[in-house]
């Protein structure tokens, strides 16, 4: 496929190992479309494989660690529509293979540690996404993953994870203050029903964000969607608090009260948001899918703008067609 006419929009999605990048940007291009969206992974651009790692006694979270300068190059030649030849690292091996053409289309994805890293790093993306999840919560499922799709052992991940924390503080952990978005996915303190995660999602002031006020009033029962104040420093956000407990129709009312703000940007078929695996169950979240939505919400205004829409179309189906 051909790239856009307009420049691509560009979303960062920053996390550390297992925090949830792959599950988030899956569902958001899903639903976009994937003729629409073109997805690489920033751990791509690791400089050295497993093996050297391991002999230099370094993580793959250091900068040093990667290629920052070339990811740099590339993402300043995807955001001018132009087509790059990616480095592939393969997590399972340890090793990497041969590169890959990569074409950008109307949005590019762009998922790993160290996507804000540096300036121009971050000038790239139009819409910048940290995700948050308590450290307990993060480790239990880099266990799981780990060891059911890498074929880690559960000792070997915990020694991996103990190395890594000191760069994981100061290298990823970091980066959390550049985002737009900072989503926190967390066990709630409900005692007795820790498998359904509640969200919290903080909005900064570094985009138009839909008036979240709206989503939480939609809601019936209103402990299930609410909206708090976040100071930060100098600057103020709004901090939108999904409780896991939320059904289908409530989830539903939440979505509508999204996309009645801007019709042009409606009918995303949400459905196919908020899927996750367990482990090797698939399983579904409605916080996960309102997430989702919000950040894919973003990504369609930018798409907007860069296309210099001249009228409002009936249905934001047309702006995926």
């Amino acid at each position: 496929m051909a790239p856009p006419a307009a420049a691509p929009v560009l979303l960062g999605v920053v996390g550390d190992s297992a925090a949830g990048k792959t599950t988030i940007t899956g569902g958001i291009a899903g639903v976009l479309g994937a003729d629409r969206v073109t997805v690489i992974c920033s751990d791509d651009y690791h400089r050295y494989n497993r093996r050297q790692r391991a002999a230099l006694d370094i993580t793959a979270l250091h900068p040093d660690c990667n290629y920052v300068d070339i990811l740099e190059q590339h993402l300043r030649a995807l955001a001018r529509g132009e087509a790059i030849l990616k480095p592939v690292y393969n997590h399972r091996t340890g090793d990497f293979e041969p590169p890959e053409y990569v074409v950008p289309k109307h949005f590019v994805i762009v998922e790993g540690l160290l996507g804000f890293h540096t300036a121009r790093l971050r000038d790239a993306f139009q819409v910048k996404v940290f995700l948050d999840p308590p450290e307990t919560l993060r480790h239990a499922w880099k266990l799981k993953r780990d060891c059911t799709k890498r074929g880690y052992t559960e000792e070997a991940v915990r020694r991996e994870l103990e190395r890594r924390e000191a760069d994981s503080a100061r290298f990823i952990r970091s980066q959390k203050r550049w985002a737009d978005l900072v989503v926190r996915f967390e066990p709630p303190a409900r005692p007795h029903d820790v498998e359904r995660l509640d969200a919290r999602v903080t909005l900064r002031p570094t985009l138009r964000h839909p008036n979240v006020q709206r989503l939480a009033a939609c809601c019936p029962s209103r402990e299930l969607v609410r909206v708090s104040e976040l100071r930060e420093g100098s600057r103020t956000a709004e901090q939108l608090h999904i409780d896991g407990r939320l059904t289908a129709a409530q989830a539903a009312l939440v979505e509508d009260a999204l996309w009645t703000q801007r019709p042009e940007l409606h009918n995303l078929l949400p459905e196919q948001m908020g899927q996750f695996v367990d482990g090797l169950e698939p399983r579904r979240s409605h916080p996960l899918a309102i997430t989702q939505l919000l950040i894919a919400y973003q990504l369609l205004l930018a798409r907007l703008e860069r296309d210099r829409v001249g009228r409002v179309p009936a249905r934001g189906a047309a702006l995926l067609q």
